[in-house]
């Protein structure tokens, strides 16, 4: 697939991307790259293991370099020795082709859906962040990982399966208690750029229905709580094929939301459902909890209302007890905040 920060590199830069890939593939000790400032090399190997997320055994490096020389050493530090890393990526290619084989005839949206569901049906949150959880080996072979390693999963698997992705990164915003830099994916369907945070999803989805806030969202809609990214990346304009709206599950209408809800608690099933109605405001929450709450008492029945505010997605439980709380206020976030 197209290496996509690659392309957006100046020829110099693209040098020292060329020199640093060879090397890396070859799992050298040592080798070495046109000399650049150390600032200029860092985000030239952080753009590579983005393009390249097989390159999954590398923690950090340093240089070496000689006055007048054209050339710096650069000298990688591995995860594992070699040997290794060789069985580990020999396993991984496998692993992936044998994913992504039952699924290759279907659609884009529907291969996208299945790269989506795995993630947050067999992925969890690494607390203790060990290096492979930044990579694809935490994620598809040990079944945990950040978000780092989420996207690159995601990021190889869409390889796979021929879906254009890229991964944009964000800063960290310590006033708003964001620790850490955020990755997630942009995918293109039918010519079209979208966002996909397969780890705000995985967050939120819990041991409850897989969630699809983040499901090819627009740039209006990701960056209401997602930080500016780093590097430019394609803008995301279309809004129509949200996951919600796609799916019908996008309300404009208060009669619609009852209508839905009521075969939901028919079917003694959670529902899930964006509002794209009047700004989503708390006087329009409240209303729309009373029309949930009358839709389930008529049925015998209690809600508990999970909220995503910043996309307006809304997740009712019906329970024959009434919730501790009416209305719980979910943050996706990247796995920890401060």
């Amino acid at each position: 697939m197209e290496a996509y920060y690659y392309a957006h590199l100046s020829k110099a830069h693209q040098e020292a991307y060329h020199a640093m890939l060879t090397g890396l593939r070859a799992v050298a000790p040592a080798f070495p790259v046109p000399r650049l400032e150390g600032q200029e090399l860092a985000e030239i190997l952080l753009q590579l293991r983005l393009d390249h997320p097989e390159i999954f055994y590398v923690t950090n490096y340093s240089y070496r370099f000689y006055r007048d020389a054209s050339h710096v050493e650069l000298v990688p530090e591995y995860l594992f020795e070699k040997k290794k890393i060789l069985a580990h990526r020999e396993a991984l290619t496998a692993r992936i082709e044998k994913l992504c084989r039952p699924v290759r005839e279907k659609s884009e949206w529907d291969k996208l859906l299945f790269v989506h569901d795995f993630i947050c049906q067999n992925v969890r949150y690494d607390k203790l962040k060990k290096a492979y959880s930044h990579e694809i080996i935490g994620p598809l072979t040990q079944g945990v990982s950040v978000c780092e390693g989420i996207a690159k999963a995601v990021k190889s698997l869409c390889d796979q399966l021929g879906i254009w992705c890229v991964i944009p990164i964000s800063g960290n915003n310590p006033e708003k208690g964001i620790k850490y830099r955020h990755t997630w994916n942009i995918v293109r369907l039918d010519g079209k750029y979208y966002h996909l945070d397969a780890t705000f999803d995985n967050t939120l989805t819990g041991e409850g229905p897989i969630r699809y806030d983040y499901f090819c969202l627009d740039d209006r809609a990701i960056f209401r709580d997602h930080e500016p990214v780093l590097f430019s990346v394609p803008p995301c304009s279309d809004s129509s094929r949200f996951y919600y709206r796609e799916k019908k599950l996008s309300f404009t209408k208060e009669e619609e939301v009852v209508r839905r809800a009521a075969q939901a608690i028919r079917k003694n099933r959670s529902f899930l459902f964006h509002w794209r109605g009047s700004y989503l405001t708390r006087d329009v929450l409240l209303c729309l909890c009373e029309k949930l709450e009358q839709a389930a008492a008529e049925k015998g029945k209690h809600v508990q209302i999970s909220l995503n505010w910043p996309q307006a997605v809304l997740q009712a439980d019906f329970s024959v007890q009434a919730p501790a709380q009416e209305i719980v206020t979910q943050q996706a976030n990247e796995g920890e905040l401060l």
